[in-house]
């Protein structure tokens, strides 16, 4: 997410802090790279010159000019203003109404309305322990219905029971009328969308606005349409009561554009992010953090409760009990491999550290990249039970036999052989003392270990 950006970014900034003292041609330099950065990433031409405009008095100003590190300053002031046009902080979504609290998504077809729908019920379900119920008005799409129903069943989620040719605005009310039935807290409508803005579209929801009073009024966009879905935002906003944006496919978003300019545009906060197809590819908007991950500055909060949530926890506890005894089998490293992919492999730990494009290029000269999770998976699989308990039996003719089970080389066996030395004379030293002070930090020590 924001790749693109950050590169730019971080060739700007680094360009910046080698500056003993900077003057006022080489701010308009950085601010000059900065504006063209913004329009490559999609972000739009208001919200860019909007941006600079800001940017440009601060980063001329005294404290600047007088400040011992010219660089820092600049960037500081970059981050500031990413953090205001992205939302300050980050808002929750609002409960405060007699229950069953409905919520409403909007969108256009195709922007992932009914997958979101889900992945919001279940993580309101799991975070603020609400029972929740899935309502769909969409009557137009085929298989519409049908789709949000498969969803519920698949995740465990209440689902308001299909009526074939029921009109939207029936289905509001009986919706209402079952959750409360069923002790439901809240209702979420995913209503229909269409391939663009039109005149029936507008009016139906309007309608339904009306009908259900929902307490939030979330817009779902894809990403990946940069300006085009800053225009949408603006037009659901002149016709609805809108009061937040979830953005999908965000993790395929390499240039950042949508992110930068709905809030600004829209005039209404950021709430979630959609970053994979699964149920749980859901995350809350902080746009402190984003800021961080845009500037390259990594987003380290982010990375440790995503390991606490991925990370299987009794996995943890065994590890560390074996670690505190000085042990370490390729059937641990082989655990270790499962939930490094569990967070998104290497690339989905990397997006939130510090220097990330630096890191990409260290690995792309080492020629280190996702296969390596899967290929090692394939090699530690090949072996027997005895060797993953004891690598030090595996001779030439094991290696082979490994080898060809795995589908690789013996290069490769001996690679990884070489990585799980390494690792093991790691945790023998960890197990005199460390392991502690990680977990007084809140790092859990698997999730260190793979960023080691």
């Amino acid at each position: 997410m924001f790749e693109n950006l950050t590169n730019k970014f971080e060739e700007i900034f680094s360009s910046l802090k080698k500056a003993p003292s900077l003057d006022e041609k080489q701010v308009d330099e950085g601010l000059k790279g900065i504006r063209l950065a913004l329009l490559e990433a999609d972000v739009s031409l208001d919200v860019v010159k909007e941006f600079i405009s800001r940017v440009k008095p601060k980063a001329l100003g005294q404290e600047i000019i007088r400040s011992t590190s010219p660089g820092d300053m600049v960037v500081k002031i970059v981050y500031d203003e990413i953090v205001s046009f992205l939302g300050d902080k980050n808002s929750e979504i609002s409960l405060n109404a007699v229950p069953p609290v409905p919520i409403m998504l909007v969108g256009l077809q195709g922007s992932g309305k009914t997958t979101t729908t889900s992945k919001l019920a279940k993580f309101l379900e799991k975070n603020n322990k609400k029972k929740v119920m899935m309502a769909s008005l969409d009557v137009y799409r085929p298989a519409a219905q049908e789709q949000l129903r498969l969803l519920g069943e698949q995740n465990n989620i209440e689902t308001l029971p299909i009526i074939e040719g029921q009109l939207p605005a029936d289905i509001c009310r009986r919706a209402l009328s079952a959750a409360n039935l069923n002790g439901c807290e809240i209702v979420l409508f995913d209503t229909a969308g269409r391939t663009q803005i039109d005149f029936q579209m507008m009016n139906e929801i309007k309608q339904i606005e009306t009908i259900i009073n929902p307490a939030e009024t979330i817009l779902v966009a894809d990403s990946l349409t940069g300006q085009v879905a800053a225009n949408v935002a603006k037009e659901f906003k002149n016709t609805v009561n809108l009061s937040g944006i979830i953005l999908t496919r965000a993790d395929g978003d390499g240039r950042g554009g949508a992110a930068l300019s709905m809030k600004y545009v829209a005039e209404v906060p950021i709430k979630f992010l959609g970053v994979g197809e699964k149920i749980e590819n859901f995350e809350v908007f902080h746009p402190d953090r984003i800021a961080n991950r845009i500037l390259g500055m990594g987003d380290i909060v982010s990375l440790v409760e995503k390991a606490s949530e991925d990370l299987d926890q009794e996995n943890l506890k065994k590890t560390e009990e074996k670690l505190k005894k000085g042990q370490f089998s390729m059937e641990d490293y082989l655990s270790q491999l499962r939930q490094m992919k569990k967070m998104g492999g290497i690339e989905g730990i990397m997006s939130f550290l510090p220097g990330v494009s630096k890191i990409k290029s260290q690995m792309d000269q080492s020629g280190i990249d996702e296969k390596i999770i899967t290929q090692n998976e394939a090699v530690i699989l090949s072996m027997t039970k005895q060797e993953r308990e004891n690598p030090k039996i595996i001779n030439g003719s094991r290696k082979k036999r490994i080898a060809n089970g795995s589908g690789t080389d013996i290069a490769t066996i001996n690679k990884l052989l070489k990585q799980f030395k390494m690792m093991s004379e790691m945790m023998k030293k960890m197990s005199k003392g460390n392991m502690k002070g990680m977990a007084d930090k809140g790092i859990p020590p698997e999730l260190f270990n793979q960023l080691k």
